[in-house]
């Protein structure tokens, strides 16, 4: 998968660049190589191309944006259950495998970049550079290599997190990650949904081990988030310098305030409390999927407490991106969701897209359709910008200057 050697111009359709409120009907993108060189009317950007031979793609009308971000992914997740046993299950070669695939299906799907955030046996940082050096197919991707958790702690069964206890055991948990090549750290600071034994609002790190991991990344230029869902643990870890959190589930006004205040942002992932499809595709025994449905309405309120409060909301869907789910995929559900609980649809694209590319330092890069980025778009039949629903309908994705998804002509890259 490779851009084409020669400029390519994209037109017929109608740009909403993620940078202006308005969508801009009757619009082209020059894209050459890797880049978008420019955007705006057709016949300005026809212009710009010159008479250079370039390859023209009519996208028949087509509403054209930035490539989807997901902020909450695990291309290894395994659940409680028989689908989460069977990846429990695989080998070294086997699950490298499983994660390139749906890292493929992940970019079909209009997601351009993930941020993962657990991952088994340091496979991502393998599939990263594949994907890179281009022998693998997929989004660009941000990690945090394993999590850390406490002896027994969220997630300790699998080999996508790593056990640390103590302030120093933590410093060399963070320290592994970032060895390895980790964009991020990820720590599991309380109880969660998907363990039998343990609460949501089981705290699970001190208040020296949550310092410990924040002190080591942001000494090594990187940021921490947090899977967390009761206030008081996640107050503690904000007053510490947490960067994000992972679900949120018990927010409180005055911890939605201060993560405001301190620009702690929240990946809410939503999906997560309301996904019972999923569950039974996987066979998810019932007290997981009871814990998880009954927290539904807390989860919304909680998330309703931090747009009120003005907390900076990021998409993420903690299911594979990809993966089927109300009709649609993981990533358009969650931000259906996200709209429907209080985002407006534009707030709702930009949590979805140069949000989160401020959040990872990549906002030069990804995130709006502008001059200079990478060509990373997607394209759909209807228009996002009034309703996010828009989405079910993309058709066409391209990442880095290359198509890689097209219905209308049927090319979808292996």
């Amino acid at each position: 998968m490779s851009p084409s050697d020669r400029p390519t111009l994209l037109h017929h359709c109608s740009v909403f660049d993620g940078v202006r409120d308005e969508v801009l009907p009757g619009a082209a993108v020059l894209v050459r190589g890797e880049r978008i060189v420019a955007v705006g009317p057709e016949p300005d950007v026809r212009a710009q191309a010159g008479e250079d031979d370039v390859d023209e793609v009519d996208l028949d009308g087509a509403w054209l944006m930035a490539g989807l971000l997901n902020m909450h992914t695990h291309f290894s997740l395994s659940l409680p259950g028989p689908g989460g046993g069977a990846v429990q299950a695989m080998g070294a070669h086997e699950l490298t495998l499983y994660m390139a695939h749906g890292a493929r299906r992940t970019l079909h799907s209009g997601v351009t970049t993930v941020r993962c955030v657990a991952e088994k046996d340091h496979v991502d940082f393998a599939l990263r550079a594949a994907i890179e050096a281009g022998t693998a197919v997929g989004p660009r991707i941000f990690t945090a290599g394993q999590a850390l958790v406490c002896t027994g702690g969220h997630g300790h069964e699998g080999t996508d997190t790593v056990e640390c206890d103590g302030a120093d055991g933590f410093r060399r948990g963070a320290r592994a990650q970032i060895r390895e090549g980790a964009d991020l750290i990820k720590v599991m600071i309380s109880g969660g949904i998907a363990g039998e034994h343990e609460a949501i609002d089981t705290p699970q790190l001190t208040e020296d081990e949550i310092a410990a991991v924040l002190e080591t990344a942001h000494a090594w230029g990187r940021k921490v988030t947090a899977h967390a869902g009761p206030a008081p643990i996640i107050e503690t870890a904000v007053r510490l310098g947490l960067d994000c959190v992972e679900h949120g589930y018990q927010l409180t006004r005055e911890v939605s305030e201060l993560m405001a205040q301190r620009g702690t942002a929240l990946v809410p992932t939503l999906i997560v409390t309301r996904c019972g499809d999923f569950f039974d595709t996987l066979g998810v025994p019932q007290w997981m999927q009871r814990r998880s449905l009954d927290a539904g309405p807390r989860h919304v309120e909680s998330y309703q407490l931090a747009l009120a409060a003005g907390v900076e909301v990021l998409l993420g869907s903690d299911m594979p991106p990809f993966q089927e789910t109300g009709g649609t995929t993981a990533t358009v559900r969650e931000l259906e969701h996200m709209a429907e609980f209080g985002l407006a649809p534009l707030d709702a694209l930009r949590a979805a897209t140069i949000a989160p590319a401020r959040w990872l330092g990549a906002a030069d890069d990804i995130g709006t359709v502008e001059s200079g980025k990478y060509a990373d778009l997607i394209a759909m039949d209807a228009d996002p910008t009034q309703d996010v629903s828009a989405l079910r309908t993309l058709r066409w994705v391209m990442k880095g200057g290359a198509v890689v998804r097209d219905d209308r002509r049927g090319l979808a890259v292996a």
